[in-house]
């Protein structure tokens, strides 16, 4: 069994791709494994990732697996889950890269703390500037209960820090269904992943490590992009919502859940100009539809506290949603 399995999907990435690879190779043992996954790419990535391939077999063990049709950020992982074969797993997307060596301080920082995930800083690359992100969570190299990091509800915590490759994570929660995403969504794919980590797992811990550089303003990027697969965030959040629903703790945890939904949907519409112009009005419409669904009492509760800006765009989709059920 491989100590780490390194799950790396890739698409249309043939820009990024070397630097990627390249970070690998510098991470590279023999008892790590790195699953490439490429997600049906229609440039020149399949080819670089043959090549690194059959180039770092000599220093870890390597699969290789291409997609015969193309599924999206969620289910590559997905294919490299099925695939890896380490005691611990971690994620990298194709188009970002690893710090020499992180790897292994990665490993030791698990092993060492003895639970069932870790969750670590990064840095953010934009063009060539650099800034650190720290995950919001103030104690550090504690074991910890995932659940308790959950709320307050009107405070940044750990689920509103998603990221699936800012971490570790051991083979038991693999085991137990934990860490595999919802098939097929495009966008927010780690939205429900987190929670779920977050709602079932036993024991985690935050390390003050930073390794992992994460690539920002990537114009093939779904952030950057206005089209209909930037509305999969809806599909993700419902989600959300209903698995809380039906926890023990739903009282106290739906509150947090639909701020950040409530958050998210205020996010997507001050922003509007991003968008193609038949995707913002289905923007429009679906937010209104999810408004609708949402726990009311929690909606109401949080609408009272949220900032003025925010509560009247979402007030302004209630109304909307009021007005078309009393017409109808």
């Amino acid at each position: 069994m491989p100590k780490l399995s390194v799950i790396v999907p890739f698409y249309n990435v043939q820009q990024y791709a070397p630097d990627t690879l390249r970070s690998l190779r510098m991470n590279a043992r023999r008892d790590f494994e790195f699953v490439l996954v490429d997600d049906k790419s229609k440039d020149e990535t399949p080819a670089i990732l043959e090549r690194a391939a059959e180039e770092l077999s000599d220093v870890a063990q390597i699969r290789y697996i291409r997609h015969e049709v193309n599924g999206g950020l969620a289910t590559a992982r997905n294919t490299g889950l099925d695939a890896a074969q380490g005691e611990y797993l971690t994620f990298l997307d194709g188009d970002d890269w690893l710090a020499p060596g992180y790897l292994s301080e990665l490993v030791s920082a698990i092993e060492e703390l003895g639970c069932d995930f870790i969750r670590t800083d990064h840095v953010q690359a934009t063009a060539r500037a650099r800034s650190v992100h720290r995950a919001p969570v103030g104690r550090r190299h504690e074991v910890m209960n995932p659940r308790e990091a959950i709320l307050p509800a009107d405070r940044t915590t750990s689920v509103d820090y998603a990221y699936a490759w800012a971490g570790a994570y051991h083979r038991r929660l693999l085991d137990k269904g934990l860490l595999h995403f919802t098939d097929g969504l495009r966008t927010a794919e780690d939205r429900p992943w987190i929670w779920k980590l977050h709602r079932e797992a036993e024991s985690f811990a935050v390390v003050s490590l930073l390794g992992v550089f994460y690539r920002r303003g990537v114009a093939s990027s779904l952030t950057q992009i206005g089209d209909v697969r930037q509305l999969d965030f809806i599909r993700a959040f419902d989600q959300v919502i209903e698995e809380t629903a039906a926890d023990p703790d739903a009282d106290r945890l739906l509150p947090k859940a639909v701020r950040t939904y409530c958050a998210i949907i205020a996010h997507h519409l001050s922003d509007e100009s991003k968008w193609e112009p038949a995707v913002a009005k289905q923007l429009r419409a679906m937010s209104a539809a999810a408004i609708k669904r949402m726990p009311q009492d929690a909606l109401g509760d949080v609408l009272e506290t949220m900032d003025m800006r925010r509560s009247s765009k979402l007030r302004r989709l209630r109304r909307r949603v009021t007005t078309a059920k009393a017409a109808a």
